[in-house]
């Protein structure tokens, strides 16, 4: 929730706080009427140990999405909560060499806009290979779809921790000095609900023939970048170039290329800066090009690869699933440049695909099942000179009754007789916790497997499968069948004394107490409430299953009665409730009060009539002693 006092803080730094003239060394004396950063770059102000810098350019081949994270240890954490302090000069609580929590809420308000002025030092240029001193198409930052966030810039429990000491800070304001070295993290992303955060003229080739992408990796110190470009055909990199201040030098980066298998590709750059070199000016150049290269070898089956004939189980029902994981698809093949398979299916509306994970995707169509003949491209278009030929279908159908169930529920198993003796397992399961499983070797007839629910909490849940079949690939899936597990209220009780009372008094019988166990048959939490004569109290001690609570009887006296009626409330987590009652006896009730003799008796061998009405008064207030 943005507080009132974070918006006063915005609305004087806005209005009064300039980073021209930043650097690393100077945060301090900028009284201008905006915030601007341009000119500086995200490592001016987050001087980082290392970082990753993800750039995806997006199909439009105008806007990209950019994510950066950055981890600053030990000293150069005292400078960037140094840097971050010294933005806020002026502002109440700014530039004091402390960095406070309500300094870390305004940063996350207007960094956006901060960056949104730096330069990205990226650049595209269509053509032929380009080098400095061309005109480069820049990639901007864009503002609103830039968000934020930090980890441990303000640490906490800091041995030297404090409340905020300016008048202006929120009630809950905290803040450490700014010499901390506690580690810590930035991020940028992109906001929710945005689409890129990044942008540049569009590449009139789409990427389409060559183009360069150049870089200004001065001062960028241990980062990992990685650029992805749309699917296009053919896309490769020809060639890179490494330059300090104009002088190719080809070790100061680390450069490979990746084809991903959905036909995208990946650069990835390995760079370093010594801050030692400074100012020398640092540069990359990456060509791309979708010629062609001069030579190219087809990928080649693996020997993991199914064999013809082979069954992808899978559900139909119109969906797109995953069939196989990258990882196990990785060793179905090999090339050098990365491979993806390519299905033809048989019948109508079947098809499949892999994503940039390297997952094998496929979506049904209206038939049971189809064949498929599937062969290996690689990303310049050469075909292994082999397919293969799978089928792709449902082995087993499931079903049940829709509703409420509680300790086991049936599953209706049916083959489709698309493989023979199929291996089965069923679970229920909720997220990702599987109960007890139930197995089956099914033939050519349907059959039911019951189900445990035991471990399963109140409320819905799905049932796991794992198949296995000779020629057939193991299915592992799930299955919602509309399903729910019954709540069950707690179970309550109470323990007995040897004299089979229940309740143990206190010396002066103003209070009792009482004990026993309560369980959760769902395995859920359980709140116990004691309600007696009119007067609640939720003060039990709980141990495990054992429970133990005290009740005052003043309530009770209030009201003139001994009628100790206790009722205890037991509600699970689902708000079921079990009640159990106990009715306490008044221990005074059938107690017998001695008369003391006194030494001086009359003739009559009786003690005075005023001796007997002070026994009296003093045996009434005794009495009532024990019950105020």
């Amino acid at each position: 929730m943005r507080r009132s006092l974070t918006a006063f803080i915005l609305a004087i730094l806005i209005s009064t706080v300039s980073l021209s003239g930043m650097s690393s060394a100077d945060t301090s004396g900028r009284q201008l009427s905006d915030v601007d950063c341009s000119g500086y770059t995200f490592e001016d102000l987050f001087d980082y140990n290392h970082a990753n810098f993800d750039i995806e350019i997006l199909s439009d081949w105008a806007s990209a999405e950019i994510y950066a994270n950055s981890w600053v240890n030990d000293s150069k954490a005292a400078i960037v909560r140094e840097n971050i302090d010294g933005l806020f000069d002026g502002v109440p609580g700014g530039n004091n060499s402390w960095l406070s929590t309500d300094e870390r809420e305004a940063v996350r308000e207007i960094g956006p806009k901060c960056i949104a002025d730096m330069d990205t030092r990226l650049g595209l240029r269509e053509g032929v290979a380009h080098r400095g001193g061309v005109d480069w198409n820049d990639l901007e930052f864009v503002e609103d779809g830039i968000a934020l966030d930090e980890i441990n810039l303000v640490p906490d429990e800091h041995p030297e921790e404090r409340q905020c000491q300016n008048m202006f800070a929120s009630s809950d304001c905290r803040e450490v000095p700014v010499a901390a070295t506690d580690n810590l993290e930035i991020s940028m992303f992109l906001k929710d609900g945005e689409t890129s955060n990044m942008r540049f003229n569009k590449l009139p080739n789409s990427g389409q023939s060559n183009f360069t992408l150049a870089l200004n990796a001065t001062n960028m110190t241990h980062a990992r970048l990685e650029f992805t470009f749309p699917a296009v055909e053919g896309l490769r990199m020809a060639e890179y170039d490494v330059q300090d201040d104009g002088v190719s030098n080809l070790g100061a980066a680390i450069v490979s290329e990746i084809h991903l298998p959905d036909g995208r590709l990946k650069i990835a750059l390995d760079v370093d800066y010594d801050k030692m070199d400074w100012p020398m000016g640092r540069n990359l150049f990456i060509d791309l090009t979708t010629m062609p290269p001069e030579t190219n070898e087809a990928p080649v089956w693996g020997a993991t690869a199914p064999v013809a004939d082979t069954v992808f189980p899978m559900f139909v029902q119109g969906n797109e699933e995953l069939i196989v994981t990258g990882e196990d698809l990785a060793d179905w093949a090999s090339d050098d440049n990365g491979w993806s398979l390519d299905c033809a299916f048989d019948e109508t509306g079947w098809s499949s695909r892999m994503n940039g994970d390297g997952d094998f995707l496929a979506t049904a169509g209206t038939s049971e099942s189809s064949a498929a003949t599937c062969s290996l491209v690689d990303p310049y278009g050469e075909n292994a000179d082999s397919t293969r030929t799978w089928r792709f279908g449902q082995p087993l159908s499931f079903s049940a009754t829709e509703g409420t169930y509680g300790d086991s529920v049936d599953i209706e198993v049916t083959p489709t007789l698309l493989v023979q003796s199929i291996s089965l397992d069923l679970a229920a399961t909720q997220s990702g916790n599987d109960g007890p499983s139930s197995g089956l070797n099914l033939g050519s007839s349907m059959a039911t497997s019951t189900l445990s629910l035991s471990g399963m909490a109140p409320g819905s849940f799905e049932v796991h499968l794992t198949a296995t079949a000779d020629g057939m690939l193991d299915w592992n899936a799930y299955i919602d069948l509309g399903l729910e597990k019954e709540n069950t209220p707690p179970v309550i009780s109470i323990n007995s004394l040897i004299d089979g009372t229940n309740a143990t008094w206190s010396a002066d019988y103003l209070s009792f107490s009482l004990s026993g166990s309560v369980i959760d048959p769902d395995g859920g939490d359980v709140s116990l409430t004691a309600i007696m004569c009119g007067d609640s109290t939720t003060g039990f001690s709980q141990s495990g299953v054992a429970w133990d609570v005290s009740l005052s009887v003043a309530a009770c006296f209030t009201q003139d009665t001994v009628d100790y009626t206790v009722e205890i409330h037991a509600q699970d987590s689902e708000g079921a409730t079990a009640i159990l009652v106990i009715n306490v006896d008044d221990p005074l009730e059938s107690e017998e009060v001695p008369v003391p003799v006194e030494p001086g008796l009359d003739d009559s061998g009786l003690p005075a009539l005023s001796m007997i009405a002070t026994i009296v008064c003093m045996l009434g207030a005794a009495l009532i002693a024990r019950r105020d």
